[in-house]
């Protein structure tokens, strides 16, 4: 059983930075893709980023150049550095990992950007 463990998130002013990390427990990170989307009250879950085998990175117009994934084999973990914070992207953010037929979800982390 493959666990999605995040951590970060918070309060910040507009134009802050924050960092959210997700670890994963039971495989090898780098072996799958992973994934960030958020939701927003009353809007979709929406894609922000990806990265796949640790190392190709895409990401929605709205956060291209604000927002950067990484990967640390070291820790098994996937991180998300969001700089020039803005309040449109309030929402709770999730990670997704998914390798073939497996695919999995983190719990979930309020990020919110407000003066």
């Amino acid at each position: 059983q493959v666990q999605l463990v995040q951590s970060g998130g918070g309060l910040v002013q507009p134009g802050g930075s924050l960092r959210l990390s997700c670890a994963t427990v039971g495989a090898r990170i780098r072996v799958g893709t992973t994934a960030w989307y958020r939701q927003s009250p009353g809007k979709q879950r929406e894609l922000v980023a990806t990265i796949s085998r640790g190392a190709t990175t895409e990401y929605i117009d709205s956060v291209k150049g604000r927002f950067t994934m990484s990967t640390s084999d070291a820790e098994n973990t996937v991180y998300l550095q969001m700089n020039s914070l803005k309040p449109e992207d309030t929402a709770v953010y999730y990670c997704n990992w998914y390798f073939g037929e497996y695919n999995f979800w983190g719990q979930g982390t309020q990020v919110t950007v407000s003066s």
